[in-house]
């Protein structure tokens, strides 16, 4: 376990401190095709009625994704994803309280989300999509999360895995970082993702986990998402099979508590209620 450091992200109308406790951010996917709840709430008033729900679950962040980015997907157009997100923006505005992240590798649908409330910008690619993600952020002010990912979505689980994966994401989340300041963005705004899942072996993820002490000397906030996630329905088969996406709870808390003993300020899950319970044990075993 080690002390995590105190940091302040600034939002338009609040400021988040990451580091007194843990920070659980709840995941919407408005898309029909998403690896663990693809569809479920692809309908607006489903996907405000999920939100409203994370949030009096507990969640402090609502991070929504309006493009599939699961092992093997293509993605979709600015056009579509817009389609998909504003109307759930506009569902929500004057509803939710807690702030809003969005999940996109478009600085278009970045620059309109911002204008429709959104708070915070997540970008799987680390700017290497669509680097102007980090223009957005600079001009609105707004944090902005870097994750690690190797290849895209339609290759990472294909092409070979790195020889060294904690010095492979130390230098891609650098490098990231260095586009993100060049554009503007504050370091202070700067949160790092170490991307599990997005092109790491099984064994790869669970020691980014075990080392993400080394991480967090880059000296970032860190937010790590193992929720559901392919690594842990193969460690939890049954007769051969991968555990499916909706049976993967407890091995989900498992890795939500191990990357709060190492030092995760913010975890990213779609099971809100029964993570905010595991982020609370969690913090007090830190706190002793």
């Amino acid at each position: 376990m080690i002390r995590r450091k105190i940091y302040r992200l600034k939002l338009k109308p609040r400021t988040l401190v990451l580091g007194e406790r843990t920070l659980v951010m709840g995941v919407l996917n408005v898309t029909p095709d998403s690896f663990s709840d693809g569809g479920k709430f692809f309908r607006v008033a489903d996907a405000v009625k999920a939100a409203l729900a994370m949030e009096r679950a507990g969640a402090d962040i609502l991070d929504i994704g309006a493009e599939s980015t699961r092992p093997g997907s293509a993605g979709i157009s600015g056009e579509e994803e817009l389609e998909r997100l504003l109307p759930v923006l506009q569902g929500l505005h004057g509803r939710l309280k807690i702030p809003i992240s969005i999940d996109t590798q478009k600085s278009r649908v970045a620059e309109l989300a911002i204008g429709a409330g959104a708070e915070m910008l997540n970008d799987i690619s680390g700017l290497k999509y669509d680097p102007k993600i980090a223009e957005v952020a600079a001009q609105h002010g707004v944090p902005l999360i870097l994750m690690h990912m190797r290849g895209t979505p339609r290759t990472m689980q294909k092409q070979p895995w790195a020889r060294d994966v904690l010095k492979d994401v130390i230098a891609g989340l650098r490098e990231s970082v260095a586009v993100a300041r060049r554009a503007g963005v504050r370091k202070s705004q700067i949160v790092l993702d170490p991307g599990i899942g997005f092109g790491k072996s099984y064994a790869q993820n669970f020691e980014l986990l075990a080392k993400l002490p080394e991480l967090a000397r880059l000296g970032y906030p860190v937010l790590v998402g193992t929720s559901r996630k392919g690594f842990i329905g193969a460690t939890l088969a049954r007769n051969g099979k991968p555990l499916p996406a909706e049976q993967r709870i407890w091995g989900t808390a498992a890795t939500v508590t191990a990357s709060i003993l190492q030092g995760a300020h913010i975890v990213r899950v779609h099971d809100v209620e029964e993570m905010v319970q595991v982020a609370k044990v969690a913090d007090c075993l830190l706190q002793a």
